[in-house]
């Protein structure tokens, strides 16, 4: 099916390369890996949306972590397993699905990196400006936060979208288990360059503003926590910006090994792999790692369970 027609509707997926053996073990893996990202992050936005002790900036902007991990898997995730059951000709998908599909991951991607950088400035505000952050951190400056984390993302992505869609294509095979930008402008025979330098000016960007915050934010965090004498401030400081950190460094590396797969063509099955582990691995720690740290969910839970015990 490689070049069977000129911008053909019809695409197919190449899917992971499982054997005969490994292909029910894998498939009752990665779904129990999906069931527990998608109720733990559903579970996590119910909680801190009917609990109004959780109703602050940090529980709400987490919010949207949580609503990233679920809309990055449920297009993603549940195709992955459909294809890993049926044989690789049938592993077929329409051009319009894909590029919904490649639109959601790279939104997911984009997006998990700004919601990380708001999240970070609540913590800074909170920590260097304690006396303020009432006043800074109000409903209005959620919304605004909130509203620029997705706004921008959808912006990069739309632009980066649009740029492949304008493309003929003369392939029909997606050398990938799931559609992305780069993918999908391989199917083209024209000249991709203007493609090949607007992904690397974002992907430069947008990293450069994510670890630029990131490292600005903690050095200046750090310097507040080294002056001050006030054991209280140092702890919170502690427990809440090591939760936050843990998630950007998983979500960070799992994306860094993911980039530098892709300059060895010769690991592309590691590629393909570490693609997949880039969405269920942070989806399905974030919720736990967070909710171990954080004293208000732990005591709601606790609550919970006693009195269902009753």
């Amino acid at each position: 099916m490689e070049n069977s027609s000129y911008n053909s509707l019809t695409l197919q997926l190449e899917g992971l390369k499982v054997t005969k053996a490994s292909k029910y073990p894998v498939f009752i893996c990665l779904l129990i890996i999906y069931v527990f990202i998608f109720v733990a992050n559903v579970g996590i936005v119910l909680l801190i949306w009917t609990d109004r002790s959780l109703h602050q900036p940090m529980y709400l902007l987490f919010c949207n972590l949580s609503i990233n991990d679920i809309m990055g898997n449920s297009l993603l995730v549940p195709r992955v397993l459909s294809d890993i059951l049926v044989p690789p000709s049938e592993r077929l998908i329409s051009y319009y699905e894909c590029v919904l599909q490649a639109f959601t991951t790279h939104m997911f991607g984009t997006t998990s990196h700004t919601i990380l950088m708001i999240m970070a400035f609540d913590r800074y505000v909170a920590i260097c400006n304690p006396l303020r952050y009432a006043a800074i951190m109000t409903n209005n400056m959620v919304v605004k936060l909130t509203v620029s984390a997705w706004g921008v993302a959808f912006v990069l992505v739309g632009i980066l979208l649009g740029l492949t869609i304008r493309l003929n294509r003369c392939r029909t095979m997606i050398m990938n288990p799931y559609c992305d930008n780069a993918s999908l402008f391989k199917l083209s025979c024209e000249s991709v360059f203007i493609n090949n330098v607007y992904g690397l000016t974002f992907t430069v960007v947008l990293l450069s503003a994510s670890i630029g915050s990131i490292v600005l934010t903690y050095a200046k965090i750090t310097v507040v926590c080294v002056t001050s004498k006030n054991q209280s401030l140092n702890s919170k400081a502690l427990k809440t910006c090591s939760t936050h950190l843990c998630l950007y460094l998983i979500m960070l590396c799992s994306g860094m090994v993911t980039i530098t797969l892709h300059r060895f063509p010769q690991y592309s099955d590691y590629r393909k792999l570490s693609g997949i582990l880039f969405h269920v691995i942070p989806c399905s720690l974030n919720p736990v790692i967070y909710g171990v740290q954080s004293k208000e969910i732990r005591r709601f839970l606790s609550k919970l369970f006693e009195h269902r015990n009753m």
